[in-house]
């Protein structure tokens, strides 16, 4: 039988490479303020009226600033898998823009197993399955080499 073809959950926010997954964000040309998801209309900071922006990479590595679990199953249009099951959130400041970007963990690391601080890295993960493809999306996993 041949495997399912993996497709973007949410088209344009993230993507795969030789040296992995990343987010794809934007850059305002003017005063270097980085965005998740990609911003293309006005720059957000008080200090600049720019309305130029470059689309950018962002980086894959991270530390953890909070995190929780979801016991409770999100409303539409999000797909929960059948039957639910809970799943743990973290927020990660990115290793270079310093901005914050909310994600999943992989399965199988619980709100136990982190801490403030710690150092983790995005992947691409199934998030659900239909008759035509895996849907990915990204997620946060502990960093494989935390002394890099």
């Amino acid at each position: 039988m041949q495997e399912k073809p993996k497709l973007p959950a949410i088209e344009g926010w993230y993507a795969e490479d030789d040296q992995g997954a990343h987010l794809i964000g934007s850059r305002c040309t003017e005063c270097g303020t980085y965005y998740f998801p990609k911003q293309s209309l006005f720059c957000k900071s008080p200090h600049c009226q720019s309305e130029s922006f470059e689309e950018v990479p962002l980086s894959r590595k991270g530390t953890i600033w909070s995190y929780t679990d979801a016991q409770y199953q999100p409303p539409e249009p999000y797909v929960a898998a059948d039957p639910y099951e809970p799943y743990t959130i973290a927020a990660v400041e990115l290793e270079h823009e310093k901005m914050i970007v909310l994600g999943q963990v992989i399965s199988g690391v619980q709100v136990s197993d982190l801490k403030v601080g710690m150092p983790v890295e995005l992947v691409l993960d199934t998030l659900y399955e239909d008759d035509e493809a895996k849907k990915t999306i990204w997620k946060w996993q502990p960093a494989q080499n935390a002394s890099e």
